[in-house]
């Protein structure tokens, strides 16, 4: 146990653990009685399971929420930083003890009580549970392991796991294309000028080994699946693969072409299959058009690489790339999504920290293929916000990665509404395109938005707000906020009093009928009928109107 005062204790604890995330949580919790497994996705072996199901972290007990104040746990009830992790472990299956550990504080003057439950990162491929259910933080409150999560640890790989680096003792430098060689050599020379004196006099052997292509002279199954003749793709069991497709918009193949080893060849003709013609449109303000690609050539390859980077080759299953005419392009491939999300890996901007193929990501690395440091995908964000296109739109489904790339510009008010506010982040783009695209908002994302006042209207029913739309001077955007916004709910009572005290009654449909186009255009036909619903419950109860069966509303006179 350690003894501080209490404003050394305040010090240490927000020095500690300064801001609540997806490894930390400040938690009240004065009586362990009823605190530790009481209210599913409330109580402590809820948390327990949620921070272990990230990286691990740590809960601290005994203190405000947001603020951090000392309170202290007034009730232990018959708990001890011994026997908790007792109930901890017995409580939240697939939770391990190495690591777990709870520290104990008491402060000098006022004798209050904290403790921090530090805890361990799940097993590997096994989810922590509480209450039958394996939680995760999302924004501001605890949530069932979302299926993308889920499938990251499910699908977790060891790093001794390197499918890329198993040696193929029966292969040779013979077996590597002749043309997918001398584009390795030039591609690593590119990426690693210092070598550049001396790469000529390098044999073969000698250039494989520091390309991390071959291991002390061996070929691995990275090195064959980059160089290797299409005739040798026998030693990866013929799995190796690129399927590109061509459809029309309702869906309908048109053509198709499968690529096989050596995949750095591959990639170069994959690009040139994809149609990517120029595309034109008015920015507000002038009369000559911008003219663009449809789609910028690095993301075209940095998708591309990055399906071959991080496939799960185990599956045995090829990657696709679909192009849709002149609209949009499908990037798939096989194996869950390492990292915790998308926004996460586009945000911070860093290298990734765990890879499927860390092997076969080195050597793609050091031919130039993909990013040295991270930051690919956040390029691809960016080209797409410097054309005014829509973001990237992730699907992490299924145990599959699967990323649509747009073409075009979707909404012409929003590509506007970028054209006026060049100083908006990344991150308040990616979310306002969500609200563009009629995509739910995480808690952290509206309450972002909200209070940067960049949206209107409350969960799920949201649109872009006034502030944004106001400075455009275009009328559609306008007309459009005014239709989402609709009519506040006195309007409509009004009405509905008038069209009563006119015409001395009015069935459900009728009144329907009368306000149906003054309700926002955001709310779903389901959302409108239960807004009619509960305006006339309002009405009723405020004493204004009476039902008289059968759905017949009629006006209360007055007395």
């Amino acid at each position: 146990m350690k003894k501080f005062t209490e404003q050394e204790l305040q010090e240490y604890l927000l020095q500690q653990f300064p801001k609540e995330n997806e490894r930390c949580e400040w938690k009240e919790f004065k009586n362990l009685k009823h605190s530790i497994a009481s209210q599913a996705g409330e109580d402590v072996i809820s948390y327990v399971s949620a921070i272990s199901n990230m990286k691990g972290g740590h809960l601290v007990l005994g203190v405000k929420d947001t603020t951090l104040e000392i309170v202290g746990i007034q009730d232990f009830h018959t708990y001890n930083p011994e026997n908790i992790k007792i109930r901890l472990i017995n409580d939240c299956p697939n939770l391990v003890s190495e690591g777990l550990l709870v520290e104990e504080f008491q402060t000098l003057e006022s004798s209050k009580w904290i403790w921090v439950i530090h805890i361990p990162k799940h097993p590997f491929r096994q989810p922590v549970y509480a209450h039958k259910k394996a939680w995760q933080r999302l924004g501001d409150s605890l949530v069932e392991l979302t299926q993308a999560r889920k499938e990251a640890i499910l699908y977790e790989v060891k790093p001794t796991d390197d499918w890329s680096a198993v040696i193929l003792p029966e292969a040779t430098i013979e077996d590597l294309d002749v043309q997918a060689l001398k584009k390795a050599r030039f591609e690593f020379q590119k990426r690693n000028p210092k070598y550049a004196p001396e790469l000529d006099q390098w044999d073969d052997v000698k250039f494989l080994d520091k390309a991390r292509l071959t291991i002390k002279g061996k070929i691995t199954r990275a090195c064959m699946m980059l160089l290797g003749k299409e005739e040798e793709e026998h030693f990866l069991n013929s799995t190796v693969k690129i399927r590109w497709t061509l459809r029309t918009l309702d869906n309908q193949d048109k053509d198709f072409e499968v690529f096989s080893i050596p995949l750095i060849l591959a990639v170069d003709e994959v690009f040139t299959k994809i149609r990517n013609l120029k595309y034109r449109y008015l920015r507000p303000g002038t009369l000559f058009p911008d003219e663009v690609l449809r789609y910028a050539p690095f993301t075209i390859r940095e998708l591309l690489n990055n399906a071959i980077a991080h496939q799960d080759y185990t599956k045995g299953a090829r990657i696709n790339v679909v192009e849709f005419e002149d609209d949009h392009l499908v990037f798939s491939n096989y194996g869950a999504f390492l990292p915790k999300s998308v926004e996460e890996v586009v945000l911070s901007d860093s290298p990734e920290e765990v890879y499927r193929n860390p092997y076969l990501v080195e050597a793609m690395k050091n031919l130039d293929m993909i990013e040295t440091q991270g930051g690919g995908i956040r390029k691809i964000f960016n080209f797409q916000r410097k054309r005014f296109f829509p973001m990237p739109d992730y699907d992490l489904s299924d145990g599959k990665v699967k990323v649509t790339i747009l073409g075009k510009v979707l909404d012409e008010e929003f590509a506007n509404i970028l054209v006026q506010n060049p100083d908006l982040s990344l991150e308040e783009i990616i979310a306002m395109d969500k609200v563009q695209k009629k995509m739910p908002l995480t808690n952290e994302e509206y309450n972002y938005l909200k209070k940067k006042q960049f949206i209107s209207g409350r969960k799920p029913n949201i649109y872009l707000s006034e502030k944004v739309i106001a400075p455009i001077n275009n009328e559609n955007l306008r007309q459009e906020y005014i239709r989402n916004r609709g009519f506040d709910d006195q309007y409509c009572k009004d009405l509905i009093l008038e069209y009563l005290a006119k015409w001395g009654k009015a069935n459900r449909r009728q009144i329907e009928n009368l306000i149906w186009d003054k309700l926002s255009d955001v709310l779903s036909e389901d959302r409108k009928k239960n807004k009619v619903g509960n305006l006339l419950s309002a009405l009723r109860i405020q004493g204004k109107i009476k039902s008289v069966g059968f759905g017949t509303w009629e006006p209360v006179k007055p007395e």
